[in-house]
């Protein structure tokens, strides 16, 4: 890292990748152009999990190549007097797979429901089991995470 006195340890880095509202995650196309699309992620003990359709181009590419990076940023604050930015962020690179036991799925949407939907948790059973077989879980098992901020 360039700015190692900006460089924070995988508790802050896993405290990130808790806080955001969202991931920007990074995969390779087949024809090895990059592909990122945002997610929203929820960490579960040290692994990542995410929700998704059952197709499309984020799968394709996770089938052909499990590597996998995300990038998240959980506070910003522009300091534009000084041309500047306050923020805290991390980047994970890890293994993606899909998750095909029910139970693991459930577990990870209730999770997911209880960060993006805590208001309406008394509806969540219901909808992760209305649409379970429509929807697909990826998890994420971490190789590397690192955390940096610029917060004073």
């Amino acid at each position: 890292m360039r700015r190692s006195e900006r460089e924070k340890g995988k508790g802050f880095a896993l405290g990130v990748l808790r806080d955001s509202e969202y991931a920007t995650l990074a995969t390779v196309n087949s024809d090895g152009t990059p592909y990122c699309i945002p997610i929203s992620q929820v960490l579960i003990n040290e692994t990542i999990y995410f929700h998704c359709a059952t197709e499309g181009q984020k799968l394709d590419n996770i089938k052909q190549k499990d590597t996998v990076c995300i990038s998240c940023v959980s506070y910003t604050k522009l300091i534009p007097e000084n041309f500047s930015t306050q923020y805290e962020s991390a980047v994970v690179t890890g293994k993606c797979e899909i998750v095909t036991d029910d139970s693991e799925k459930i577990k990870a949407l209730m999770a997911i429901c209880e960060k993006y939907a805590k208001s309406n948790m008394s509806n969540a059973e219901a909808a992760i089991s209305k649409s379970l077989h429509r929807t697909c879980v990826c998890k994420i098992t971490i190789s590397r995470i690192s955390g940096k901020t610029n917060a004073k």
